[in-house]
């Protein structure tokens, strides 16, 4: 006997849980019958698993073990399941792409629609999240692709470079600098520069170009997304470095209370890629996606998108 991919699905639930109800629920089975597959895997395996008793389930020492490989096996299962599915010569299926707030809903439209047209037999399911969320959502399998602010956190992922999106230095209509077409870098030099939190990579990258121009970068406000940088930004807290594409769309269509100002040259700009696990089986969608998406932002010539190859 042999343990099944639905036993090893209920364990890795069971886990997730810590808790046989909520995980039959999760699995669409009865409390029982779980019950009875999970004792049905500890006999095959001639081991035991969880632990039994009042307060949460948890996994005995052997049971971390068999619960790790069960993920492996169940991602493996799920990955040649989406080979197989894009066998063919166009993107078909279904693709589960993550992006981050600050990035998929200013970007993300009109390759949505262009997919749709160009490939009706593909299914696109967005789910936004927070950077270190989306690589963990990666790597358990819940996206096959992410886009994201490069650099990737490690080598055990395959990377596509998108496009180089400018930062655009955004301040208070009344600042000194309101009124300028172009700023440098050295206008920096003193100001007090707002930010997204930690687990951005956006805001490591604000925070090495204060430390790099004699900025204040803000410890006592970090913003949670970029509305409320506009937002505190206007009320004159600081100022703040935005991406052109949220720029184009939400400042310079609007009589905002902000200015977004250009930097000269290009070195302001953060990098955007589309990742995968390097073993995802998707290179097929990974690739046309790629292409896809690099067509995107040559056309959005307006928020000086630079592709990259």
């Amino acid at each position: 006997m042999q343990p099944t991919l639905k036993q090893l699905q209920y364990l890795v639930a069971l886990d997730e849980t810590r808790h046989f109800r909520k995980a039959a629920e999760r699995c669409g089975i009865s409390q029982p019958s779980l019950s009875v597959q999970i004792a049905n895997l500890e006999e095959v395996l001639s081991v035991q698993l969880v632990g039994r008793g009042r307060g949460p389930v948890t996994p005995t020492a052997a049971g971390r073990e068999v619960i790790d490989r069960a993920r492996r096996i169940l991602q493996e299962t799920r990955d040649l399941a989406d080979c197989a599915q894009r066998l063919g010569d166009g993107l078909s299926g279904t693709v589960r792409l993550g992006a981050p707030s600050t990035l998929g809903p200013y970007f993300l439209p009109r390759a949505v629609g262009r997919l749709h047209r160009e490939h009706p037999d593909l299914k696109l399911y967005i789910r936004e999240a927070r950077p270190n969320q989306l690589i963990e959502d990666l790597d358990r399998g819940e996206h096959d692709l992410i886009l994201m602010q490069l650099p990737a956190p490690g080598p055990d992922y395959t990377v596509a470079r998108l496009f180089r999106e400018p930062l655009l230095l955004t301040v208070p209509r009344d600042h000194e600098l309101a009124d300028r077409d172009l700023v440098s870098e050295a206008d920096l030099k003193g100001l007090d520069v707002l930010s997204l939190g930690q687990g951005y990579v956006l805001h490591e990258q604000v925070r090495m170009l204060c430390r790099r121009h004699g900025a204040r970068m803000q410890t006592d406000y970090e913003g949670t997304s970029l509305d409320a940088l506009r937002a505190m930004t206007g009320m004159g807290m600081g100022v703040s470095l935005l991406p052109a594409l949220y720029v184009a769309s939400e400042i310079t269509r609007r009589n905002d209370v902000v200015r977004a100002l250009r930097f000269s040259g290009d070195r302001v700009a953060r990098s955007i890629g589309l990742v995968t696990r390097r073993k995802g089986g998707n290179d097929r969608s990974f690739d046309r996606l790629t292409e896809v998406f690099r067509t995107i932002a040559r056309s959005q010539k307006t928020s000086g998108l630079r592709v990259e190859s």
